[in-house]
């Protein structure tokens, strides 16, 4: 919150000043004719003696309570223009403030995760999470499923493939979505072994990445999905999916996560992964494969 706040302060006095060239550009102008008259003074007269220097102080100082006088003079006379401007600036952020209210722009979700983010630090704190019991297998084999994700008919959802540490959080995030926002969430997978990883990339739709170059083969990356009425969410066009997806990508990040929504490349909005670590185990495979040559 602080550095919001620090930021919100440089903005309204960037904002003041931008105003105040505007309102008074013959006071800019004066003081840029001083500045730059005084400057020139000292240049030229840095070598003489210090009886002229004073005098130099003695003129900068007579300028400054003239254009202090001009400035004081243009504040009382524009007074109020000033005043409904600071008004402007002033009274929306901190009406935010003070009722924490969040601000929805277009395309931006309404959701105030303070109270999320907090459950998910709990949780973490916490005794350690249980993954779920697993939906019946059923799910992943629907023909929805084999027409729009065959690949995960024969995913890897065993939860003690994945590291734990990411595990924990991402059960953490689970609990939160069900609890707070009342999404089951299913994992659709989770390790995915360098040859399943090279026949998905093989077949051009599941991923751009290749044999040890996701962080699925290192157990530091994994799926998840909505479900609803016993079946598996993708539909972004549908609004409870999207923010669904959005709720988990945000939570996601609120646990210390990368989040495939937030990719620029593609969008994998079921993906959340420790970039960290997992740039660290592919830079350790590499040279690994390297020494065997």
């Amino acid at each position: 919150m602080v550095p919001i706040v620090v930021m919100a302060i440089a903005v309204v006095m960037l904002v003041a000043g931008v105003c105040w060239v505007l309102l008074f550009p013959e006071s800019v102008e004066s003081l840029r004719a001083v500045l730059g008259a005084t400057l020139g003074r000292f240049r030229r007269r840095a070598g003489r003696v210090g009886g002229r220097v004073g005098d130099g102080v003695t003129r900068v100082r007579s300028g400054v309570r003239e254009e202090a006088g001009a400035a004081h003079s243009a504040i009382r006379r524009h007074w109020p223009i000033m005043a409904i401007a600071a008004a402007a600036l002033l009274i929306p952020p901190t009406v935010i403030l003070v009722t924490r209210k969040t601000v929805v722009l277009e395309d931006f979700r309404g959701d105030d995760f303070a109270e999320s983010g907090s459950m998910v630090a709990q949780l973490l704190r916490g005794e350690r999470l249980a993954p779920p019991p697993p939906p019946p297998p059923e799910v992943f084999t629907t023909a929805e499923v084999r027409r729009l994700r065959p690949e995960i008919v024969t995913a890897d959802r065993k939860w003690d493939q994945i590291d734990p540490d990411l595990q924990q959080r991402v059960l953490a995030i689970y609990e939160v979505m069900r609890r707070q926002y009342g999404y089951e969430m299913v994992l659709i997978e989770g390790y995915r072994s360098p040859q399943r990883q090279a026949e998905l990339m093989a077949g051009g739709k599941a991923t751009r990445a290749g044999a040890w170059q996701s962080c699925h083969q290192y157990g530091l990356g994994v799926d998840s999905a909505p479900m609803r009425d016993g079946k598996l969410q993708w539909d972004m066009n549908d609004a409870w999916t999207k923010r669904g997806y959005f709720l988990y990508g945000e939570l996601a990040q609120q646990a210390g996560l990368d989040w495939g929504g937030n990719w620029r490349s593609i969008k994998d909005y079921v993906h959340v992964e420790m970039t960290a670590r997992c740039r660290a185990a592919r830079a350790a495979k590499r040279e690994e494969l390297s020494r065997q040559g």
